[in-house]
């Protein structure tokens, strides 16, 4: 142990900036969670009260393309079962409806069309909420993988198609309710 006054009181000083750094990080991580909230909010998304057919938990998206906001239901496939199971033997997504498969770690993706019905958008988000790729219309029943476009957090599935219908695009921001 050292017993020098003058070395504790640097060590204590030394410290000193890493706590701050500490809570900073805290801080930030609660603004960007209301910052997120408030997003959905101005997108016009209200958060849905009940679990959806499947039984998912739903939550309300949004997906931020410039000038234009466009808001989404999407049931959360959170655990590893519900992440296997993905949108598999649906016949219909409406419009505003949407899955979305978020990860507890930043990763490389890869979806296939396995006993998927019908066709999808697979869109990749990273860490930042901005989209990395998307693959339209994704082929029903294909076992090819489609792959994203490096690590991400979580991918989100739109009806096929909507993508384009809508503007969506790569670089374009998701922001979800907690």
């Amino acid at each position: 142990m050292v017993s020098n006054p003058a070395y504790r009181h640097s060590i204590r000083f030394a410290f000193a900036p890493l706590l701050a750094a500490l809570l900073c990080v805290a801080c930030t991580s609660k603004a960007e969670s209301v910052a997120g909230r408030e997003k959905v909010a101005h997108c016009g998304a209200t958060t849905p009260s009940s679990k959806s057919e499947a039984g998912l938990e739903q939550r309300s998206l949004c997906v931020d393309s410039g000038l234009k906001k466009h808001s989404f239901t999407v049931e959360m496939a959170i655990t590893s079962q519900q992440q296997m199971q993905g949108m598999m033997f649906r016949t219909e997504l409406a419009d505003d409806k949407g899955m979305l498969f978020p990860f507890d770690d930043v990763r490389p993706a890869s979806f296939w069309m396995k006993n998927t019905v019908i066709p999808l958008d697979i869109i990749f988000v990273r860490k930042d909420g901005t989209i990395a790729n998307i693959a339209v219309n994704t082929v029903p029943y294909s076992t090819d993988p489609v792959p994203s476009d490096g690590p991400v957090a979580a991918v989100l599935e739109l009806r096929g198609g909507l993508t384009l219908e809508l503007g969506i695009n790569a670089g374009d921001r998701v922001y979800w309710s907690d």
